[in-house]
């Protein structure tokens, strides 16, 4: 509560007295013994005071009013003034905020003279050395080169642009200003600034330069962790931006190339990031705890034993968020010896969990164990096929052989073509079943027996075709032929339509086998 005196220079203030605006001004930009520390309050009474010809006043506006209270005042514009008068009076940090206030102004509050005097002002505070308009600088000549519309309201470009930039610098070339930018950039990055170096990182992550990349991200990452475990009791505290976790993933990604690297560190930033939602480094982090590589072999290098009970946790969460890999390195851990919980079931589960997921491995091995379970129960030959072909569309090499063995035809195809060219229009229109029969046999490369006797409607199974007419031509073999195109797939439907209500055995309407031959010689001899 303020005292007497405090509210007698208050009266005086309101009163209009310059000389008390002033030691009003004062007392809020300090703190006084009855008055709280107040920086807009202070720039509203050191504003009223400078206009009454109280140089102390906007020497202290320059000296101790930051940008972000000036750009909340009611008039941003016209403390461009003050600032502009300190600068001059060899206040430096007047020079900056006054290249600030400049920025955010339209073109109609301000002149051309003082978007001249601002740029200058900013040139001598960064060549002074302050990171922050070093990295200002850097900022303004890098998007002085496109210029951008606004609603009413210039651009920071086009303000760049205005300010003096072009004519300043003399530069042309994109080569030219990409170097100078770089120089602001580094400049601002060794006097300590965040977003400097940030972008420095950045810069090196795209352009692949990696040990350039960790020189700079490594020690922002660990502020992040510091920061983190400093607060980790406040769940807000902690929390991390999309960009921290982006730094911090990509230096866990980075460091393990190095020859040397620190694991207990590249461990707490993979932690870090996978906390804040990255979930490739979750993936990482069980991979880690688990000691092993992504194809699910044991990590060569790394001596610390595996914790399984973390890893479980990080790849059951990378799982849940849609990486196949994940479930396949579960399957990895459920076949260790040393794993306290080993389960042969579980581990075929979470394979399959995997496969279905679209991990190429998994649907390889799952189609493997199939295609070799197939002489104790035949139909998981038609699982390994589905396995088998998913697998060969990932370009599984292995899988790519046994489908090609698979999908071979049984014989010539050309009989079934030349078939159905010597049939008459009203022929095919008298006998839809055995023209539907010839068309299938064309598309899948069936024999005659194959093609007259095959089942339609049982045949179809989604991703191939099993062929299997033993019951009634003993001499015949089970295969599969596979479905590989939007054509073929489409036919088959079609045909099995057709079918639906037909019964395709013996006493069927198409008769037995002799008769189904017959008819066909017979037809084909006209």
């Amino acid at each position: 509560m303020a005292n007497r005196e405090e509210l007698l220079v208050i009266r005086a203030a309101r009163a209009g007295e310059a000389s008390a605006q002033l030691a009003l001004g004062k007392r809020y930009l300090f703190g006084g013994a009855g008055l709280p520390k107040s920086e807009p309050t202070a720039l509203y009474w050191l504003d009223r005071a400078a206009q009454q010809d109280e140089d102390e006043a906007w020497i202290l506006i320059g000296s101790h009013i930051q940008f972000e209270a000036a750009a909340r005042s009611a008039q941003p514009a016209s403390l461009c003034r003050w600032y502009e008068r300190a600068f001059d009076a060899g206040i430096l940090q007047a020079g900056l905020v006054l290249a600030k206030l400049v920025l955010i102004q339209t073109a109609s509050s301000t002149t051309a003279v003082l978007r001249r005097k601002a740029w200058l002002a900013l040139e001598a505070v960064a060549h002074a050395g302050i990171g922050e308009a070093q990295w200002l600088m850097a900022q303004l000549i890098d998007q002085s080169q496109e210029r951008e519309t606004g609603a009413g309201r210039q651009s920071v470009a086009l303000v760049a642009r205005e300010m003096g930039f072009s004519s300043q610098s003399r530069l042309s070339a994109t080569d030219q200003t990409e170097r100078v930018v770089m120089e602001w950039t580094q400049r601002a990055a060794d006097g300590g600034v965040r977003s400097a170096q940030h972008a420095l990182a950045e810069h090196a992550w795209q352009a692949g330069d990696h040990d350039t990349f960790l020189q700079w991200a490594i020690p922002l990452a660990r502020q992040v962790v510091t920061r983190r475990l400093a607060n980790s009791s406040d769940e807000n505290a902690c929390a991390l931006s999309s960009e921290e976790v982006s730094l911090l993933a990509r230096c866990a990604a980075t460091m393990p190339a190095r020859s040397h690297f620190d694991s207990i560190e590249f461990e707490r930033f993979l932690e870090a990031a996978a906390e804040g939602g990255d979930t490739p480094s979750a993936l990482s982090l069980g991979l880690w705890f688990a000691r092993l590589n992504p194809a699910g072999m044991r990590t060569s290098g790394v001596r610390a034993l595996a914790n399984y009970k973390k890893a479980l946790r990080w790849l059951n969460l990378a799982g849940e968020h849609g990486l196949s890999e994940a479930w396949y390195a579960i399957s990895r851990i459920y076949l260790r010896a040393e794993f306290s919980q080993r389960n042969l079931s579980d581990a075929h589960f979470y394979v399959q969990k995997a496969a279905e997921s679209g991990h190429a491995i998994s649907q390889l091995e799952l189609g493997m164990a199939a295609w070799r379970a197939r002489r104790d129960e035949p139909i998981r030959d038609v699982e390994a096929a589905y396995w088998l072909q998913r697998a060969a569309a990932q370009n599984q090499p292995e899988a790519i052989r046994l489908v090609q063995k698979l999908s071979a035809p049984a014989g010539p195809v050309g009989w079934a073509a030349e078939a159905r060219s010597k049939l008459t229009r009203e022929q095919a229109n008298s006998y839809p079943l055995l023209v539907a029969r010839l068309e299938l046999a064309e598309a899948f490369g069936l024999t005659r027996a194959e093609t007259l006797l095959l089942n339609v409607s049982a045949a179809d199974c989604g991703h191939c075709l099993l062929i299997d007419i033993r019951d009634i031509h003993p001499r015949s073999r089970r295969r599969l032929t596979l479905i590989q195109t939007n054509e073929q797939r489409h036919l088959l439907q079609r045909i099995v339509r057709l079918f639906e209500d037909v019964d395709c055995g013996p006493q069927g309407p198409e008769g037995n086998y002799r008769q189904r031959l017959y008819r066909l010689r017979r037809l084909l001899k006209h």
